[in-house]
């Protein structure tokens, strides 16, 4: 997956405050950008959702920005599930059971509130709609950031990690994350400060190197 989105949209809203913070409204991508801002800062309560490839390093971004908020990533529930699991089952077998486990996680801390982290592939629309229905109601917004590293970086990510996504769960990512950025891509000059997305306040475009230099997320 290339970057389908040019350097900068016209649709580019963000604020930067006191100690080179940056809250972000409506799509900023900072793929390419000489200027990547340290901080991401988002309102109290916010839901960010991280996005991307297997492999792109949702995992560890989440990990990183974890000390001002809860996490919430699947791998922690296949983990947890594969431990109690014998070991000549294959995870197909039990991956229903996981999964439901998992959105009994995120339905819980949604509804505990406070600031949310979430690991997502971001191919599908309906867990970005599904959290912004239920997020609304309570006063918080959602936001989401997409790792947009390529292909090549994404794969490079699962031999370093030493665990491989199956071929056809990393097309249909693939797929889904390709049409996300078509449709950022498409947002016409004619709609300043639309937001990118109907369930999202704003959208973050990341690259491998903006990445790495975004360390840390607030929430105030």
């Amino acid at each position: 997956m290339g970057s389908s989105v040019g350097p900068r949209t016209t649709e580019t809203s963000f604020i930067v405050g006191e100690g080179a913070a940056l809250r972000p409204r409506g799509l900023v991508d900072l793929r390419g950008s000489g200027d990547v801002p340290a901080v991401l800062s988002y309102p109290v309560g916010a839901v960010v959702v991280v996005s991307g490839l297997p492999g792109s390093g949702k995992s560890t971004l989440l990990w990183r920005w974890s000390k001002v908020a809860s996490v919430i990533d699947p791998r922690v529930v296949h983990v947890a599930c594969e431990a109690v699991m014998p070991t000549w089952l294959p995870y197909a077998a039990y991956r229903p059971w996981a999964r439901w486990r998992y959105f009994r996680w995120l339905r819980s801390a949604v509804r505990g509130g406070g600031p949310l982290l979430v690991h997502d592939c971001g191919g599908r629309p309906w867990m970005r709609r599904w959290l912004a229905r239920r997020v609304g109601p309570q006063g918080r917004e959602l936001h989401l950031v997409l790792l947009d590293v390529g292909m090549a970086e994404a794969l490079a990510g699962q031999a370093a990690r030493g665990r491989w996504a199956p071929q056809s769960a990393f097309a249909r990512h693939r797929r889904g994350l390709d049409r996300l950025l078509r449709s950022l891509s498409g947002l016409g000059a004619a709609t300043p400060g639309r937001a990118p997305l109907r369930e999202a306040a704003s959208v973050v475009l990341l690259d491998r190197d903006a990445r790495e230099q975004v360390a840390v997320v607030e929430f105030e």
